[in-house]
């Protein structure tokens, strides 16, 4: 990941890099990513898919920051936020790019749209990953990675016919390393039993900062 970091991902034009430098120079033949013009999808481009795996990465090495700064920058509205940026950029800011270009005269142009499996994968790291919320089977278990900044977040789930919202606060002086509070009854550790009964149910859990999440 520090490899990565330092050769791939690019702050300043916000592209997460398959790899660099493109194919265009060698007589090696690494397989149909050579018929791409340099820079674009596998040749060299952002390859969304791998880019969005790379925060599920930084969400297991348990570095919530460089997670969610990833994350951001692979959001599609961040990529329009001004008249330079929507010129750049030339495609829909609502929908997740299969791939950005990398090499100019191209560089932050989204490529194809709308096809992509990307989104998906989005949505799984933005909810598993980074927010820690895994279902598995009629028991849930919250293992947040999120910045350090952030003070808590709220997540409303239907399981069934039935309303769970959930409450997660992060601070410095919870008693222990985590509370968790299940409609007024505490409990000492996950995962919680998700019962599908037609009625609103209420969780809360706090986590100590200092813990390691």
């Amino acid at each position: 990941m520090l490899a990565l970091e330092r050769y791939l991902w690019d702050r300043e034009e916000s592209i997460l890099k398959l790899f660099t430098p493109p194919f265009n120079k060698t007589e090696k033949n690494p397989g149909y990513i050579k018929s791409y013009t340099p820079g674009v999808r596998e040749n060299g481009g952002q390859y969304t898919h791998a880019a969005i795996w790379a925060v599920l990465a930084l969400t297991k090495l348990k570095d919530g920051d460089k997670a969610v700064e990833l994350f951001n920058m692979l959001n599609p509205i961040n990529h329009a936020r001004t008249n330079i940026e929507v010129h750049k950029y030339k495609v829909e800011p609502y929908v997740m790019a299969a791939d950005i270009y990398s090499v100019f005269p191209n560089v932050g142009r989204g490529g194809w749209t709308w096809y992509t499996g990307a989104a998906g994968w989005m949505y799984q790291v933005a909810l598993e990953g980074i927010l820690g919320f895994n279902i598995y089977g009629d028991e849930l278990v919250i293992t947040p990675c999120v910045p350090s900044n952030w003070p808590k977040y709220q997540i409303k789930f239907i399981f069934g016919s039935t309303e769970y919202n959930i409450f997660v606060e992060f601070n410095s002086i919870a008693p222990s390393e985590q509370i968790i509070v299940v409609d007024n009854i505490e409990q000492k550790d996950f995962p919680i039993k998700l019962k599908d009964d037609g009625s609103f149910h209420v969780i809360k859990i706090v986590f100590n900062k200092n813990r390691e999440l």
